[in-house]
């Protein structure tokens, strides 16, 4: 990495570090610090550099709530809370602390993303998407630049997707979904495994490959009862290449998101840019992909249900999964290409 380039190191567990080493491929010359900022521990160095450093931050998720969460004291936490939303919010603040088990599934810890240090200290932030400029105004930053996440072209091909599925044991003919990342309660993995199944006891010939390691041993052990049905398919973490040809292979991605945190999630965009249709929960951070390159659900009651119908539409008419995934390559290659990414991060530097 550029010595004015700040991110968790490769290989850590955050895709942030991935994204980070490759957008480096692509920046030249000397410029003010270039902080990468996450929801996770791992960008606790990172955040005090560029709090006491100020330079230009990329935000990739406008939540930092459970960052701070697990960084600071009580006392440290309380004090940070009341730097954010004011002295009439220390109760709020202390029952949030004393609650804090509950902070990945609980929306009021989404709906506090504490940012009004980073913002306000930035030069510039740089966020993916029209929700996290949001947030990140109505916190006080003065410089705000909306850049899509970037996308690289895959080295993978067919022939991969079907050496997989192979491997799988997936019969020709199978209406294969897929999960992939790294697996938190906010990406509806639960609820998605049961519309699956749902699916599956009526289309038998449909399968769901749920990839990645879960990000807690509470949550993992749900997950894999979860998964002990019919037609489900669980893997733990996927090397990148492994991760190319299994978004090769699948014919749907699910990638849910709630409650959300500002955040574009790069499985979503690495799974349109291989011409795969994607199911995602509505929401302003989607804003920008066209209606015609994605499928939606909403959250609340009627998330099950929509999920289920989303699902037999990939299923029953596979000719407009096609057409939308090919509507999704075309937006993310025009729009989110890396080279053209990296131009427009330089010129914000």
């Amino acid at each position: 990495m550029k010595p004015w380039h700040f991110a968790p190191p490769l290989g850590s567990r955050s895709g942030v570090a991935d994204y980070a080493a490759a957008l480096d491929q692509h920046l030249t010359g000397d410029h003010q610090p270039l902080y990468h900022l996450g929801n996770n521990g791992l960008h606790r160095e990172i955040y005090a550099k560029a709090i006491t450093q100020p330079g230009v931050v990329i935000l990739h998720d406008a939540v930092l709530h459970h960052f701070l969460l697990g960084t600071l004291s009580r006392d440290e936490y309380i004090a940070e809370f009341v730097c954010n939303y004011g002295e009439w919010k220390r109760d709020l603040a202390q029952e949030l602390w004393d609650h804090r088990a509950a902070s990945g599934t609980d929306p009021r810890y989404f709906d506090f993303p504490m940012l009004r240090r980073v913002a306000e200290t930035s030069r510039a932030v740089i966020v993916h998407n029209r929700g996290a400029e949001r947030l990140v105004r109505d916190h006080g930053a003065k410089t705000v630049q909306v850049i899509p996440h970037f996308h690289q072209p895959a080295t993978v091909d067919v022939v991969d997707g079907l050496h997989f599925r192979q491997k799988l044991g997936i019969a020709p003919g199978t209406t294969m979904f897929g999960i992939f990342g790294y697996l938190r309660e906010t990406k509806r993995v639960l609820p998605s495994i049961r519309a699956f199944s749902r699916l599956h006891k009526l289309r038998p010939e449909t399968a769901l490959l749920v990839a990645g390691e879960p990000v807690s041993d509470d949550l993992r052990r749900l997950i894999d009862a979860e998964a002990d049905r019919p037609g489900i398919i669980r893997l733990g973490h996927l090397t990148e290449q492994q991760l190319q040809a299994a978004g090769t292979a699948i014919d749907c991605c699910l990638n849910l998101r709630w409650p959300a945190a500002g955040e574009t999630s790069g499985i979503a965009i690495r799974m349109m840019g291989l011409g795969k249709p994607v199911i995602l929960t509505e929401s302003l951070e989607i804003e920008d992909l066209p209606e015609g390159a994605r499928l939606t659900v909403n959250s609340g009651i009627t998330e099950g249900e929509e999920l289920f119908h989303q699902m037999a539409v990939v299923t029953d008419v596979p000719a407009l999964a096609r057409e939308i995934g090919a509507a999704a390559k075309r937006h993310i290659l025009r729009h989110h290409d890396i080279a053209r990414v990296a131009g427009q991060i330089l010129s914000v530097l």
